[in-house]
C-alpha cells in the first residue's frame, strides 16, 4: 500500500493520496515536500517508488526490502552516472514486549531522507508512523515543513515506544523476583533465565541504534539542518537513558539469579542436614539391633533373660536420647 502526502514549506497539507503519474511533477517542485509511506507494499509498488521514481542506489534498496537485524545509517551522494538526489538511508527498529510470551518483538522502519522528500518503508502497520502522519496533517508544531522535521518526529515516537515495553518488563522482573524469594523452583529458574535473555536482546537492539542516533546528534549529516541537531540530540539522550535502564534491569536479574541460587543451596543444605541428623539419631539403634541380631546364645545371656527385650529397648532409647542431647547441646538443631 502506498500512502502519499505533499506539504508546503509552511507545513500545510497540499495534497494526499497522489496519483502516481503526478508524483514526478510534485517531486521537482521546490516549494513542496513529498512524503511517501510504503506499508507492506507489493513488488510493483516497491519498484515504482524506489527504482523508477527516486532511482535510489541498488544497495540501499536491497537493505530496505530485505530484513536487516542491525540499525544503520548511510549517506548517498550521486556520481555522474547516478540519477538520484543526495539522500540518507536509515534502518531503525521499534520494539514491543509481550508479557505472555516474555519476548521482545521488533518492527523495522526504513527511511530515505532527501532535501524535499521522505520515503518510509515497513512491512506492517506502525503506531509511530500513524501518529506522525496525523500530526503532520493537523499541522501540529509544523512538523511537516521539511523532511528532517518529520524524520525527527518519527524517531522520537519510536524511542517513546520503548517506554511502555520497559514498563511491562519492569513488572515482569518484579514478579520474577517475588517468585524467586517465595517459590524458588526449577520453573522459576527458567523464568529468570528467559527474562534475562530478553533483556540482553533488548540491549543488543538499543546498542547499535545509539550509535546511529549519535551520528545525528553530532550534526554529521548535511541533510539535517543545524537548528534541528539539538532535537536529534534530545532523542539520543532519551535512548541513552533507556539503555542505562536496560543495563540496570540486567543487573537486577543477575542479583535475582544469585539470590535464587543461594536459596536453592540453602534448601539443599537443610535437606542434607536433616538427612544427616536422622542418620546420626538412628545410628545407636542400628548398632544395638545389629549386635543383638547376631543371636550368639552362649555369649549373650540377654537372650535367655526374661527382661532382655526391655533391656535392649531401654538401651536403644537411652543412647538415642543421649545422642539427641549431645546434638542439641552443639546447636545442630
Amino acid at each position: 500500500m502506498i500512502r502519499s502526502l505533499a506539504f508546503t514549506t509552511q507545513g500545510r497539507l497540499h495534497s494526499r493520496d497522489i496519483e502516481t503519474f503526478l508524483m514526478p511533477t510534485l517531486l521537482v517542485d521546490t516549494n513542496l515536500f513529498l512524503w511517501i509511506d510504503l506499508e507492506n507494499p507489493t513488488a510493483a509498488e516497491t519498484k515504482f517508488v524506489l527504482e523508477d521514481l527516486f532511482h535510489f542506489h541498488p544497495l540501499s534498496i536491497e537493505d530496505c526490502v530485505g530484513v536487516s537485524s542491525s540499525p544503520k545509517v548511510e549517506e548517498y551522494q550521486p556520481k555522474e552516472e547516478d540519477q538520484f538526489a543526495p539522500y540518507l538511508f536509515m534502518v531503525i527498529h521499534a520494539v514491543d514486549y509481550s508479557r505472555k510470551d516474555c519476548v521482545f518483538g521488533t518492527s523495522e522502519l526504513d527511511f530515505f531522507l532527501g532535501k524535499n522528500f521522505l520515503v518510509t518503508y515497513h512491512n506492517g502497520p506502525l503506531r509511530s508512523v500513524t501518529q506522525t502522519e496525523e500530526q503532520a496533517i493537523k499541522g501540529t508544531m509544523h512538523i511537516a515543513r521539511a523532511p528532517d522535521r518529520v524524520a525527527h518526529t518519527l524517531l522520537d515516537s519510536i524511542v517513546d515506544s520503548y517506554k511502555p515495553a520497559l514498563d511491562e518488563l519492569a513488572v515482569e522482573i518484579s514478579e520474577v523476583e517475588h517468585r524467586a524469594l517465595q517459590h524458588p523452583t526449577h520453573e522459576t529458574l527458567n523464568k529468570i533465565l528467559q527474562v534475562k535473555k530478553e533483556v540482553m536482546h533488548l540491549r543488543q537492539i538499543i546498542g547499535p541504534q545509539r550509535e546511529v542516533l549519535a551520528r545525528f546528534a553530532k550534526g554529521e549529516f548535511k541533510l539535517i539542518r543545524a537548528h534541528l541537531v539539538p532535537y536529534y540530540r534530545d532523542v539520543y539522550d532519551a535512548l541513552y537513558h533507556i539503555s542505562e535502564l536496560a543495563q540496570s534491569y540486567a543487573d537486577s536479574l543477575t542479583g535475582i539469579l544469585q539470590v535464587y541460587l543461594s536459596m536453592s543451596s540453602n534448601r539443599t543444605g537443610e535437606v542434607v542436614k536433616a538427612l544427616t541428623l536422622i542418620t546420626i539419631l538412628s545410628t545407636p539403634a542400628t548398632i544395638i539391633a545389629s549386635w543383638y541380631g547376631m543371636n550368639f546364645k552362649h555369649d549373650m545371656y540377654e537372650l535367655d533373660w526374661v527382661h532382655g527385650y526391655a533391656f535392649a529397648f531401654g538401651l536403644t532409647a537411652f543412647t538415642t536420647l543421649a545422642t539427641y542431647w549431645y546434638l542439641k547441646k552443639r546447636n545442630w538443631f
